[in-house]
């Protein structure tokens, strides 16, 4: 499957709006799992050293369209910040005036973090006017948020389609790592998913059950199939 990579991209100069995943496990107002956040930091570091503008877009938790303050991405900011060594700059919008002049005062190599996508309903719709919003505001796109990427929201489907589009290093790994275990495997191959829902996972589901040999299902969602087959 070809895909463009950041050893395509010149991004000096340039504004990226990168997809990431901050869906972090937050109790109490701290973060208790930094794993995302350092998975993310290759690309980030590699953006702004390199001279791009970089700004960060995400999702989190389920405000359901409405800005809800427990919600809000600004926790992220200053972990962002401490793990990748630099400022972090913060919109209290992804989109609009407050986000369209937070970018455009970025300098070369300097970081913004924008406002949780899902305070704005289109997102999870893939509003063509969110995902508008969000391109108004760079000169590409990367996408570094695999865990995401199986949804087609404004923020990783649909502004996809409108900014030259470029897989990040996280992304790139996850989609060569797939390539490798169900392009052309070596067999046996098991595949072992969890998550929470089931419902956004059938597609994926239906998709391995026919390339892989064993598929095993974990996490909270394995409840759904022993619920099918009658266990209480």
């Amino acid at each position: 499957m070809p895909f463009r990579t950041l050893d395509s991209l010149d991004p000096r100069g340039k504004r990226v709006l990168l997809r990431a995943d901050l869906n972090l496990p937050v109790k109490e107002g701290r973060i208790t799992d930094m794993t995302r956040i350092e998975r993310l930091l290759p690309t980030i570091r590699e953006l702004a050293d390199k001279g791009a503008r970089v700004i960060l877009c995400s999702h989190f938790d389920r405000p359901k369209g409405r800005r809800v303050s427990e919600m809000s991405l600004r926790p992220m900011q200053a972990a962002l910040a401490e793990a990748l060594g630099r400022p972090v700059r913060f919109a209290e919008d992804c989109v609009g005036p407050e986000a369209e002049a937070a970018a455009a005062a970025l300098a070369d190599g300097e970081v913004l973090l924008l406002e949780n996508t899902r305070f704005h309903a289109g997102e999870e719709k893939n509003d063509p006017a969110l995902a508008a919003g969000l391109a108004k505001l760079a000169d590409v796109f990367v996408n570094d948020a695999f865990s995401a990427a199986h949804r087609a929201h404004a923020s990783t489907e649909g502004v996809a389609r409108l900014l030259p589009a470029y897989a990040g290093r996280l992304m790139q790994a996850e989609l060569e790592a797939l390539e490798a275990a169900l392009g052309s495997p070596q067999r046996p191959v098991v595949a072992i998913v969890g998550g929470a829902k089931v419902s956004t996972k059938l597609d994926l589901l239906g998709n391995l059950s026919r390339k892989v040999d064993v598929l095993a299902i974990g996490g909270a969602m394995a409840n759904t199939f022993l619920a099918a087959q009658g266990h209480g």
